[in-house]
């Protein structure tokens, strides 16, 4: 594990130019993931700079998620009740409806970028998002957000299956956990590594095109 928790790969991991169909997909990068946040992520800040320049190279295609936790436990599901009984602070009946809100430094993107909410790790269920991507054409998403090892992680599997091409900006992830996300980052690597490509958001940009 690297010292500041941050995957460190050798070679950049990308199979090709990402070509205009692209989305830049930013995963749940809230106040509520924020250092002070009721989840905090310790080094969310150092991610947030890469993910601005992948925004700023085409605003339009980006898409951010929002992770909106239910009013009570009794209106999930399931293992979701037990999970919110432990959680209960993080539910609408209690927590500060700013927290919810996205980091101060990407809210003056939206628009042109798109806000679509959810209320499961992965981004797919229960939103709009399958539809924003076909509206789109898009074939490829490169992913950046919180937590490597959750939404993240949730929102790849998902996309994987779907058949998108998948790109993880290996900077512009992160997570509360050190240990975690440099093993979700190596299982991406050497176990997907034909479905998940992985490179620096430099690398990223340098095939990127701007439309």
């Amino acid at each position: 594990m690297s010292l500041t928790g941050k995957y460190e790969m050798t070679e950049p991991h990308l199979h090709g130019p990402l070509l205009g169909l692209s989305v830049h997909l930013c995963l749940d990068m809230q106040r509520l993931l924020a250092p002070d946040g009721p989840w905090p992520t310790p080094w969310i800040e150092s991610a947030l700079e890469r993910q601005i320049r992948l925004i700023e190279r085409r605003p339009e295609a980006t898409i951010f998620t929002r992770f909106i936790p239910p009013k009570s436990p009794e209106d999930m599901p399931g293992a979701w009740r037990q999970y919110y009984e432990k959680w209960r602070h993080v539910t609408r009946d209690f927590i500060n409806p700013r927290l919810l809100e996205l980091l101060d430094d990407l809210r003056k993107y939206t628009p042109p970028a798109a806000v679509l909410d959810k209320t499961r790790y992965s981004a797919f269920p229960n939103s709009r998002l399958q539809n924003f991507l076909a509206e789109r054409h898009c074939s490829t998403l490169i992913v950046s957000g919180a937590e490597t090892d959750v939404c993240v992680l949730a929102t790849v599997i998902n996309a994987v299956d779907l058949g998108y091409r998948v790109v993880i900006a290996s900077d512009a992830v992160c997570s509360s956990s050190d240990e975690c996300h440099d093993a979700l980052m190596t299982l991406y690597h050497k176990r997907f590594s034909q479905q998940i490509e992985i490179a620096s958001t430099e690398v990223i940009l340098e095939n990127w095109p701007i439309a």
